[in-house]
């Protein structure tokens, strides 16, 4: 049996989204920017496109702008708002401390040039407290910048709340919306977000093109110098077909969001219950506030690279708790964000689950995991110290 459960890494194209970007290729390969009929054609596609993502977010056309993906958007909307603050004497950002990198090593790259950064805790829950939100607003404050959900243990946060304490102060709201988009319901104007970031190849779309919401009067800093491509904001031509293929898939998945997420989640629910059975294993992140998709544990005594490729042979895809950098391996820092230990963190293991899965496939999973886990832990030298109680059991 072969089982995808890993997408929260990428989606596999849908057919809307491949038929929309061959349709692209074929017919409207002209360049948007020309003046003669053909690139006029795909200049209306190009809009038509905009129109169809700009609907699903509840914002306005103009406020739309196609990036290479939800890296790019993140830079943007962090240096805009950043060089913009700057200009008031507002260099103070605030954000959490288990964002996406796009997210993180830009703010790092911001405090290196004289930015004040305050990372959030998200305790053990993975969600932020909005108390603690509020309560970091200063005067200097020029954006918050929360995830929507995260990536790897799949929580929700409370953005329409976050959104309204921003707008209160004064404070510009962005957030990285990349896992959210195409999967959970989004109103830019009742969420009060300012600005928003969104990859087409996490919700069926292709890699390499994304969005960037900006809303209006936000004056955008460039990333990308050159012609005068989405309003002279990002240069470059535009990647018709991908933008086609993106709003096409993205159309798709929020005519289907009810519907998909009523399945998944339900599924969802119960490959947690089969794992939780498995002696000293804990669920990472909220039970309720996440992703329809997301089933993110921890077992006590094995690593989870071990786990990844003895599933693989049993044929489901699946991503660890741990990233392999510059040669040594690191437990994941949202991990050890929720209060998570490293020995504990090495051993996780992340199921983005999708809409075709099957209840025949959820029993697959639950029960190769369970035989994955004892077997790695049969000759695992810390689960023999912890057993013998020479360690001590973190994962009750």
């Amino acid at each position: 049996m072969q089982i995808y459960a890993d997408n929260a890494a990428t989606t596999k194209m849908s057919e809307a989204a491949i038929e929309a970007m061959t349709e692209g290729m074929r017919n409207w390969w002209g360049n948007p920017s020309s003046l003669y009929t053909i690139g006029q054609k795909a200049k209306e596609k190009l809009e038509e496109a905009r129109e169809e993502i700009a609907a699903v977010i509840n914002a306005s056309p103009r406020e739309i702008i196609f990036t290479s993906g939800g890296s790019e958007a993140d830079n943007q909307a962090l240096l805009t708002t950043a060089l913009n603050g700057k200009k008031q004497g507002k260099t103070h950002i605030i954000s959490s401390a288990f964002e996406h990198h796009a997210i993180l090593h830009m703010l790092n790259k911001l405090e290196k040039n004289g930015f004040e950064i305050t990372l959030l805790p998200v305790h053990d829950n993975g969600i932020i407290m909005l108390d603690e939100l509020e309560a970091a607003i200063r005067e200097d404050t020029c954006l918050v910048t929360i995830m929507t959900a995260n990536n790897e243990i799949g929580t929700i946060q409370p953005i329409a709340e976050i959104g309204e304490i921003c707008r209160k102060h004064g404070v510009f709201f962005h957030t990285d919306a990349v896992q959210a988009v195409g999967h959970l319901p989004i109103d830019v104007k009742a969420q009060h977000i300012d600005m928003l970031s969104a990859s087409a190849h996490k919700f069926h779309g292709p890699k390499g093109v994304g969005f960037l919401y900006a809303r209006k009067g936000i004056v955008l800093q460039n990333l990308i110098e050159g012609g005068a491509q989405e309003r002279g904001k990002r240069a470059g031509t535009e990647n018709l077909p991908g933008i086609m293929a993106m709003a096409a898939a993205l159309k798709e998945a929020a005519t289907s969001m009810e519907q998909n997420n009523a399945h998944i989640s339900a599924i969802r629910d119960y490959i947690i219950k089969g794992l939780s059975e498995i002696p000293h294993s804990a669920l990472n992140g909220d039970a309720s506030q996440r992703l329809p998709g997301n089933v993110n544990f921890s077992f006590e005594g094995i690593e989870g690279e071990g786990i990844l490729l003895l599933l693989d042979q049993k044929g489901i895809s699946a991503s660890s708790g741990s990233a392999c950098t510059s040669g040594a391996l690191d437990p994941s820092h949202v991990l050890l964000a929720i209060g998570r230990i490293h020995d504990v963190a090495h051993g996780s293991l992340r199921l983005s689950i999708g809409e075709d899965i099957t209840r025949e496939q959820a029993d697959y999973i639950i029960g190769s995991v369970k035989e994955v886990v004892a077997h790695l832990r049969s000759f695992s030298p810390v689960w023999r110290d912890l057993t013998e109680g020479k360690k001590q059991i973190i994962l009750k």
